[in-house]
């Protein structure tokens, strides 16, 4: 399988998503800068953090223009996997792939450290690997990752089981505890959270690396045969 990094102005946790692929996971992965306008070739796209041109306007709201979106969205209605974590997120947000909004952090404060998650969703691409009810720890690291949904949006998201992950404690003041959601279809993941910060107990915890193992498990089974 083989991962595309999108890279913009800002980003910086990349190199991180790069890691977590190609020596942690052992897939293919390559950067994909932010001017490209074609993803053909990847199975995979990764969107992630930072602060992509600067968080100008409003976070991800510059981003959603970058050239290589338009083959974002088209990976994404081909129904490969399309994971944003963080700004990666919030760019997803602005290009409508997923729901709500985020806003300031309850306290207005940036929150960085460990976080524990609560997975409510284990039968997506991207978290088959846990359990149900499953408690991990994963670090966030952001000031502007307060979900927001309106009450008809919530319900909406609940009745599709489209809630991934919530936060053990409500660190930010989000909706529900919300801390992950997915598209209604299920190929695409919007996460505060840096999975790919966790992957291998030297950071503190591996509990990220079964997000990605999930993804590989999941491309296998629909598009490897054996004779």
């Amino acid at each position: 399988m083989k991962f595309a990094v999108i890279v913009l102005p800002g980003s910086n946790c990349d190199i991180d998503m790069y890691h977590a692929v190609k020596d942690e996971l052992g897939h293919e992965v390559e950067y994909v800068w932010h001017e490209e306008t074609s993803l053909d070739g990847f199975d995979g796209v990764l969107i992630p953090g930072g602060f992509s041109y600067g968080d100008y306007l409003r976070c991800g709201a510059i981003a959603r223009f970058a050239n290589i979106m338009p083959a974002v969205k088209q990976a994404a209605a081909e129904g490969k996997p399309v994971l944003g974590v963080c700004n990666g997120f919030q760019i997803l947000q602005e290009l409508g792939l997923l729901p709500g909004a985020m806003r300031r952090n309850k306290d207005l404060k940036f929150i960085c450290r460990p976080v524990e998650l609560i997975v409510q969703n284990d039968e997506t691409l991207f978290t088959a690997s846990y359990e149900k009810g499953e408690s991990i720890t994963i670090p966030v690291a952001h000031g502007e990752g307060n979900f927001y949904c309106d009450d008809e949006t919530l319900a909406s998201l609940k009745e599709n089981n489209q809630i991934a992950f919530t936060y053990g404690s409500n660190i930010n003041g989000s909706v529900s505890d919300i801390a992950g959601v997915v598209n209604e279809k299920g190929n695409v993941l919007g996460m505060m959270p840096h999975p790919e910060r966790a992957v291998d107990e030297l950071l503190g915890s591996a509990d990220g690396l079964k997000l990605f193992q999930s993804i590989v498990k999941n491309w296998r089974e629909t598009h490897v045969t054996t004779a």
